[in-house]
């Protein structure tokens, strides 16, 4: 089942990408891409998720909603 989480995204001065997020702790990722960055922060997740999970530590995330707004980065 797929759950959603808001990913903040920042822009570093020495280039790339950082995601940290509110509703996982201790969610941070790096990457060279907008697009790098979310997939490290998906598998950051995953992996935080599944730890937490092993010590039954339960973390409540939202279902996915029927509709919901999303940017797309269009390189131009």
């Amino acid at each position: 089942m797929e759950k959603m989480i808001k990913v903040h995204i920042e822009v570093l001065e020495e280039g790339g990408f950082l995601a940290t997020s509110e509703d996982i702790q201790g969610l941070v990722a790096q990457g060279r891409t907008v697009q790098e960055t979310l997939d490290i922060a998906k598998d950051v997740a995953r992996h935080l998720l599944e730890a937490q999970g092993e010590r039954q530590v339960t973390v409540p995330l939202k279902p996915i909603e029927l509709s919901f707004d999303y940017p797309l980065i269009i390189g131009v």
